[in-house]
């Protein structure tokens, strides 16, 4: 039984595609990922985000997810070199997950005009500046469904 994620701060429900790619999604659905800032803050004061994947018709799966430090979430998002705000909000290229060290790294590259670089999603916390999922098991979800759905976008909000 897929546990619901304790590590997810604003959802108890376990979602259908919550552990990894099912076989319960009508195959010619379009997937897409999106994050966005929820108003619920992790106990060292950081701002929760969510990574979901959606479908034409409903919620996938949903991972909690940290970008920036806690003092720099209101800061100038576009801006680089190393400034520790979230990531700005767009579209993203996702690149394929790859072996990072003993973890996984999906290169990120905005679709917009920004001087910041070097960005991803990894296994990280708190985040400064990357899409940072703190949970191995969510991030090996993630790479499931970037794999097995060709995931190639990201859509960053708020």
């Amino acid at each position: 039984m897929v546990q619901a994620a304790q590590d997810q701060a604003t959802n108890s429900v376990v979602l259908p595609g919550q552990a990894g790619p099912t076989s319960e999604r009508p195959e010619a659905e379009t997937l897409r990922l999106t994050m966005r800032r929820t108003n619920d803050l992790f106990p060292d004061g950081n701002s929760v985000w969510l990574v979901e994947l959606h479908s034409d018709a409903s919620l996938l799966a949903s991972w909690t997810a940290a970008s920036g430090i806690a003092q720099r979430q209101t800061s100038d998002r576009l801006w680089s070199p190393g400034n520790a705000s979230p990531l700005p909000a767009g579209t993203y290229r996702l690149g394929a997950p790859e072996p990072w060290g003993d973890d996984l790294w999906f290169d990120l590259q905005p679709r917009f005009e920004t001087t910041r670089s070097a960005l991803g999603v990894h296994r990280c916390y708190p985040g400064t500046g990357c899409i940072c999922i703190p949970s191995r098991t969510d991030i090996d979800a993630l790479a499931g469904w970037v794999k097995m759905a060709e995931l190639r976008e990201i859509t960053v909000s708020n």
